[in-house]
C-alpha cells in the first residue's frame, strides 16, 4: 500500500501550512509514507540531518520545520527531481538551512557527519522494473544497493545518532539485518497499519548503535474508511492545512 495524497489547488502543487511542494517532473509524489516517516522521527535536537533520496524535497522540508537550528543537507539521483526539490527549497522560509546534491548515495562525498540520516528508499529489491526510467530509479533497488545504503549511513553517521527509514516489512527486515554488520539495531521499530483490522504494511525503522533492546510501536493511518485517526490529524496538524 503506498497511500497518496491529492492536492486541493494546482494540479502540481501541494500546499502545507508553512511551505509547498512543487511535484513537476517527479516520478514519486508527496505520499503517506514518507510524511508520516518525517513527521514520526524521533531526535534531541539535531544540529546536521541528512535526507537520502529526497525526491521533492518533503522530508527534508519537514524536518526543517520541525528542528529549527538543524542544517539540512539533500542527496536526490534523478536530474529532474533533483532540481524540482532544490526549487522547493529555495522558495521557502528555511533555504538558508538546506542545501541539495545531485548525486547517488554512493557518490556523496562529506566532510562532516550527521546527528540524523533519513531517507525513503526503493524498495521493489530484484523486482521487474518499471517500464517508466525515472519511476524506475525512484522505486526499485537491488540487494546491493542496501548494502552501500548502510554502508555509507555508518560512515556519516556520528556514533550517537541515529538513522530513520521506512520500507516495506520484507524489506526492512532485510535492511536491519545488513545494518547488524556495521553493530546498528533496531532501536524502534513502528508498525504501519492502514486500520486497526489489517496488519502492518510497512515499518519505519530507527537504527542506532549499542542499543540492547528494541521498542515497538503502532500506528494506524484509519479510524474508518476514509476517516482519519485522531492520532494521525495530531500528529501531521504542523503541516496539513486541513487540521
Amino acid at each position: 500500500m503506498n497511500t497518496k495524497l491529492t492536492s486541493k489547488n494546482q494540479k502540481h502543487i501541494f500546499k502545507f501550512k508553512q511551505f509547498e511542494i512543487d511535484q513537476t517532473g517527479c516520478a514519486m509524489k508527496i505520499n503517506t509514507d514518507g510524511v508520516l516517516l518525517a513527521a514520526l522521527v524521533e531526535s534531541n535536537d539535531p544540529k546536521r540531518i541528512l535526507d537520502i533520496g529526497t525526491g521533492t524535497g518533503v522530508l527534508a522540508l519537514m524536518l526543517a520545520q520541525r528542528f529549527r537550528s538543524a542544517q539540512i543537507e539533500a542527496v536526490e539521483i534523478e536530474e529532474q527531481a533533483s532540481a524540482t526539490a532544490e526549487k522547493n527549497f529555495q522558495l521557502s522560509v528555511f533555504n538558508d538551512r538546506l542545501k541539495l546534491e545531485n548525486t547517488a548515495i554512493e557518490q556523496y562525498k562529506s566532510n562532516d557527519q550527521f546527528d540524523l540520516i533519513i531517507s525513503n528508499p526503493p524498495f521493489f529489491v530484484n523486482d521487474l522494473k518499471n517500464a517508466e526510467e525515472k519511476k524506475g530509479i525512484a522505486r526499485h533497488t537491488n540487494e546491493v544497493f542496501f548494502d552501500e545504503l548502510i554502508a555509507k549511513v555508518n560512515a556519516l553517521l556520528i556514533d550517537n545518532g541515529s538513522f530513520w527509514f521506512i520500507l516495506p516489512i520484507k524489506q526492512a527486515e532485510l535492511l536491519v539485518e545488513k545494518a547488524s554488520v556495521y553493530k546498528f539495531t533496531a532501536a524502534k521499530i513502528i508498525h504501519l497499519h492502514s486500520d486497526k483490522f489489517k496488519l502492518a504494511f510497512r515499518y519505519i525503522v530507527c537504527l542506532k548503535k549499542n542499543i540492547t533492546a528494541t521498542k515497538i510501536d503502532h500506528f494506524y493511518i484509519y479510524e474508518d474508511e476514509k476517516i482519519y485517526t485522531g492520532a494521525y490529524k495530531e500528529l501531521l496538524k504542523d503541516f496539513f492545512l486541513g487540521y
